[in-house]
């Protein structure tokens, strides 16, 4: 990856390597909801580079493969809100909080309790590590 584009990227501390699972289970119960069909659209994901972390939205993970991605400002703003949430609940520290900036509004965001887990049908658009 070059240094230009990880300088969009969020990037995050963790506090134990054991988060890290805690953190990419937890992205795929936040995204944007189809509630006719009960279905989750992980909007972000933790990605793992040379030692450092990031919060990437799925159509940055298109773009660093060089494939086509309509990355939009929308989309960038609910990754913000989305890294947010995850230095609230204490699961990651912002680094480059200036990437944070603008937020999209929480009621664009459907966040999934882990006991709601079951009722909902969770699709990831993109898979780290797996070839398509």
């Amino acid at each position: 990856m070059s240094e230009d584009i990880l300088d969009t990227l969020v990037e995050v501390e963790i506090k134990e390597p054991d988060d890290f699972l805690k953190i990419k289970e937890t992205l795929t119960r936040i995204g944007v909801a189809s509630y006719k069909q009960k279905k989750l659209y992980q909007s972000c994901h933790i990605l793992h580079k040379r030692g450092r972390y990031y919060i990437v939205h799925f159509k940055e993970l298109f773009a660093l493969d060089g494939k086509n991605s309509t990355l939009s400002q929308e989309d960038l703003e609910r990754r913000n809100a989305i890294a947010t949430l995850l230095q609230d609940w204490g699961l990651v520290k912002i680094i480059n909080t200036h990437a944070v900036q603008d937020k999209a509004p929480l009621n664009t965001i459907k966040i999934l309790h882990y006991s709601d887990k079951p009722n909902w049908i969770l699709e990831s658009k993109y898979n780290i590590g797996t070839k398509r």
